[in-house]
């Protein structure tokens, strides 16, 4: 008989848990690591572009106020835990199921006893330092100079300190309340109260600390209740936002009676935690909830319905007008200019000579329409791109203010196909090129844009003569991330556009900027590769020491990484400013807590045919500044912020929290205040606001009877008109100026569309360096006269489209596969009355998109004129002469297939024939040029210029014999 030893079981057992905490340690580095490159990569990006001092400030305060979160948790509720469990009666007569609770809880205690203070303590300090802009905001605020009408409080107070007023209170009842819960807990658990019989049995011990946690509970709803008086004024009403009668009459004084009321229950409690007696208390929180209800819901009721709605208007004005006058200066419209408008709708020859500045600057190329028109023209690429819409700006050139419709030649990898491999995407294809203009007012004879700047390389007016970059390596567009930089005498790898010397197909080129961190050791690419996942970040040969890594590259990005407390424009711009293309950013401080203004959705308010799901990070706002004017070069991707608007309280507040991080407006140069224009969303919100604030006295608001509206657009009937920006001289003004203007109908539904208003902005910061011109941010309104009905941007659509001669120029192009695309309906306060412009352009119904300008529809009053360009349009509508010249004065146009219809229009002058249908000569004639049209623009696309030649001479000999069919017609 043999035998065998057991095997030792400790062995295996140590060697599992060896195995297991080794493991467990890997997994904590490995995550920690993860951890550290996230935040290490960001510390970088900050550092390079000179702001580490924000993401530092952010860190800091994220990490104070967790701290302070944490503490005001777990303290009071491990103490609470400890003093319930310390007090218990040692001898306390148990049930048998507390008795069983007890022997399943009691192995666990002491992990209870610090594991459930922790756990509430790690979400507190979460929540807090999510609060930390809002704790910034209070110690950094300071005073406004503005008194609120009620309390007489500075307004400084709602900005600042009673946000964070309320998130405390908010706080410290969360934290009472926890401890409320965790002191019943334990001492039921221990026998300090005892439920039985119908008998609750409260040890002195448990009766103490209950009393006095409930008293400060109480207390805390007391001052809550006594800080909702002051909210009262930035709460939305039935028709304003702040307190009306019934607020200041039953709802105020109601809450400092249940302030009072709470805190002499909390004093009740107190007592009791002394004497032992719970009757005073209980009672005293009965009278409180019956107080709460009459004098928090019976008695505003009664107010409201018995005294208040027979009589609202007499009661109500003063807070309307309080609400009038608290909301205009909110939202910055309090210094609207308003004129009386009697517009004239009568037409007769030489009406426009007054106005012949403005109607020289107005727009016939719509940015929305014609960026097919100049991809195909200047794209060169397919790896080029240009944003959709175009932008608008306006430059010196000749000595004259010029109009511009703008964009920039942007990188589109995606269209790489094949070639689009990591090496390509990242190290090769890096970098946009140029930026193109045309003006806004000219076209070429054959309908297309008058370029002002163009071309690879780049040329034209807006930078002949001065040195200029026009490499674009931080844009809309911009790859994810671009890996750029070499050593001097490195061969150039980055492609820099798609011509070269001496016979090449390519000129290539190294970024020479400093526009990100460097990876040019081992340890910052394993960083990046993490960041980005891409193990060919760690091991491509192609990166060297002098290696940068571009990301984040988006203006609006860039911006809100360093200004985090910005609401940013939704239309950041491009300019070429001091020989360099910039991005443009409109920031904006944003409150909901002024008092006495109203209520707006952010959203909604800028919303419309050209930003139709606008995305903000605070929607509902009622007060506005354009704080901050930013920067970002487009070749280096430098940020540049300037304190626009100095005197703003919310701003100043910010300038404390991240110092050093906003230049004076005395720094900015004349070239960059040139471009520098009145935002767009910020127009967009006051316009919101004017439709029903336009008027000054209580009687008008409280009627109604003069409430406005934006209109729809005409193209999209589904969404609001956007302002335009045009140089115009509104009535009143010595001369011209960059402006942005917008149009008023009666509100309501099923409304009459006929203007009732029209609104304008200087957006002319003027040129000088470091000095904004005084009429910069003027608010004009022309408030229409109702005895004249002038028509609205609807009515006057439906006319456009229902003329006879517009009509047949759409039919015959239908039936030649082409498509009539009306653009942008423009609204001027010229000759007296109200003149509408709309460009009508026309563009092949195939797969290649090329809309040319055809036709300017013009209206006055009820008459309409429609031609081929807008200088004869005007002359037609004003009786053979309008007395003013346009911007394509000089242009003979090509004829457009829809010639062959008479040009008579509905202006009482000739009357218009019926269109004849073509002959087949003229329509074999017509689709041949629009073949030949086609091969042109194929050859164009692919650089084929001997093919773009032929194509070319096809189309000058079907024009050719497209005019002499036409002559032989006429005769």
């Amino acid at each position: 008989m043999t035998t065998t030893s057991a095997p030792n079981p400790a062995t295996p057992s140590r060697s599992r848990r060896a195995v297991g905490i080794t493991l467990a340690v890997i997994a904590a580095v490995v995550v920690a690591f993860f951890i550290f490159a996230s935040l290490y990569a960001d510390w970088l990006w900050f550092r390079q572009l000179g702001f580490d001092g924000v993401l530092v400030t952010q860190w800091t305060a994220r990490a104070i106020m967790f701290v302070v979160g944490f503490v005001a948790m777990a303290v009071p509720v491990w103490l609470s835990i400890q003093l319930a469990y310390r007090l218990r009666p040692v001898y306390a007569r148990l049930s048998s199921q507390l008795d069983r609770y007890q022997e399943v809880v009691e192995p666990l205690r002491r992990l209870g006893m610090w594991g459930i203070p922790t756990f509430f303590g790690f979400f507190a300090g979460f929540a807090a330092s999510a609060q930390w802009e809002t704790v910034a905001l209070w110690l950094n605020g300071g005073t406004t100079g503005t008194t609120d009408p009620q309390f007489g409080l500075d307004t400084g107070f709602y900005l600042f300190t009673l946000p964070f007023l309320s998130a405390v209170v908010g706080f410290v009842s969360a934290i009472v309340i926890v401890c409320l819960l965790v002191t019943a807990l334990v001492s039921y658990l221990y026998g300090s109260v005892r439920v039985g019989q119908r008998e609750l049995r409260i040890s002195k011990s448990a009766r103490i600390q209950l009393a006095v946690i409930a008293g400060i509970y109480l207390l805390v709803q007391g001052v809550s209740i006594w800080i909702d008086r002051y909210r009262t004024l930035v709460t939305p009403n039935d028709r304003i936002t702040g307190a009306g009668y019934v607020d200041v009459n039953a709802v105020i004084p109601g809450q400092t009676i249940l302030a009072i009321a709470a805190a002499i229950v909390a004093v009740l409690f107190f007592v009791t935690a002394v004497i032992g007696r719970w009757r005073f208390p209980l009672i005293g929180t009965g009278l409180l909830v019956v107080t709460s209800l009459v004098v928090g819901v019976a008695y505003p009721w009664f107010v409201n319905n018995v005294q208040v709605r027979p009589n609202q208007l007499t009661l109500e004005s003063q807070y309307y007008e309080r609400n009038i006058e608290g909301t205009k200066a909110a939202y910055g419209i309090s210094g609207l200019e308003k004129t009386d408008f009697q517009a004239v709708t009568d037409v007769e020859p030489g009406q426009l000579r007054a106005d012949a500045d403005t109607t020289a600057s107005i727009r016939i190329m719509d940015p929305a329409i014609i960026g097919p028109t100049v991809r195909q023209i200047e794209q060169y690429r397919s790896y080029y791109q240009f944003a959709e819409p175009l932008d608008v700006d306006r430059y010196q050139i000749d000595g004259k203010s010029q109009d511009t419709v703008v964009s920039v030649r942007e990188l589109n990898v995606n269209q790489l196909g094949d070639a689009a491999s990591w090496y390509n995407t990242t190290l090769v294809y890096t970098h946009g090129y140029g930026m193109v203009a045309a003006k806004g007012n000219e076209r070429t004879a054959d309908g297309n844009p008058v370029f002002v700047e163009r071309g690879i390389p780049a040329s034209g007016e807006l930078t002949n003569g001065q040195k200029y970059e026009p490499r674009v390596y931080f844009g809309e567009f911009s790859p994810t991330y671009s890996i750029v930089g070499a050593p001097e005498g490195s061969s150039p790898i980055e492609l820099d556009y798609p011509r070269g010397q001496e016979g090449e197909s390519q000129t290539k080129t190294t970024f020479q900027g400093d526009g990100g961190p460097s990876i040019g050791d081992v340890f910052h690419r394993l960083i990046y590769s993490l960041k980005f996942q891409s193990t060919d970040i760690l091991f491509s040969d192609a990166i060297n020491e002098k290696s940068q890594i571009l990301y984040d590259r988006d203006p609006a990005t860039r911006v809100q990484k360093v200004a985090p407390y910005l609401e940013l424009d939704n239309d950041p711009y491009p300019s070429v400013v001091d020989g360099r293309i910039v991005w443009i950013v409109d920031g904006y401080t944003l409150s909901a807590n002024y008092p006495y203004s109203s209520i707006v959705s952010l959203s909604d308010a800028i919303s419309d045919s050209s930003n139709p799901q606008p995305r903000v990070a605070l929607d509902n706002i009622n007060y506005i500044r354009n704080s901050v004017k930013a920067t970002v070069d487009a070749y280096s991707g430098e940020v540049t912020l300037y304190a626009w608007d100095e005197t703003d309280p919310l701003l100043q507040a910010w300038q404390k929290v991240y110092p050093n991080t906003l230049k004076p407006i005395s720094e900015m140069s004349g070239d960059l205040m040139s471009h520098v224009r009145y935002p767009t969303d910020l127009f967009k919100v006051q316009r919101a606001m004017l439709g029903t604030y336009h008027v000054d006295t209580a009687q008008s608001f409280y009627s109604r009877d003069n409430a406005w509206k934006t209109p729809n657009d005409p193209q999209q009937d589904t969404q609001l008109q956007p302002p335009y920006y045009l140089t115009m001289k509104m009535p009143g003004q010595d001369a011209p100026s960059y402006s942005m203007f917008s149009s008023f109908i009666p509100g309501g539904q099923d409304t009459r569309n006929v203007l009732m208003g029209y609104l304008s902005v200087d957006s002319d910061a003027g040129s000088e360096a470091g000095v904004v011109s005084p009429e910069y941010g003027k608010l004009r309104m022309l408030e229409v006269n109702a005895e004249t009905p002038v028509p609205g941007p609807g009515q006057v659509q439906n006319t456009f489209n229902a003329d006879p001669v517009v009509s047949s120029f759409s039919n015959i192009l239908r039936q030649g596969q082409s498509e009539v695309i009306n653009g942008n309906l423009l609204t001027l306060p010229v000759g007296g009355g109200l003149l509408y412009v709309q460009p009508v352009f026309v563009q092949s119904s195939g797969a290649t998109k090329l809309p040319t300008l055809q036709k300017v529809l013009v209206g006055f009053g009820d008459q309409v004129a429609f031609e081929d360009t807008l200088q004869e349009a005007l002359d037609k509508l004003f009786g053979g002469d309008s007395g003013a010249s346009t911007g394509d004065t000089d242009v003979v146009p090509e004829p457009s297939p829809g010639d062959e219809a008479t040009p008579g229009t509905g202006d009482g002058g000739t009357a218009p024939t019926t269109p004849t249908t073509p002959s087949s000569d003229y329509q074999t004639a017509l689709n041949q040029a629009r073949d030949a049209l086609a091969e042109r623009n194929t050859a164009m696309q692919n650089a084929d210029w001997a093919a773009y030649g032929a194509a070319d001479a096809k189309l000058t000999e079907a024009i050719s014999r497209l005019l002499e069919l036409g002559q032989q017609g006429q005769n």
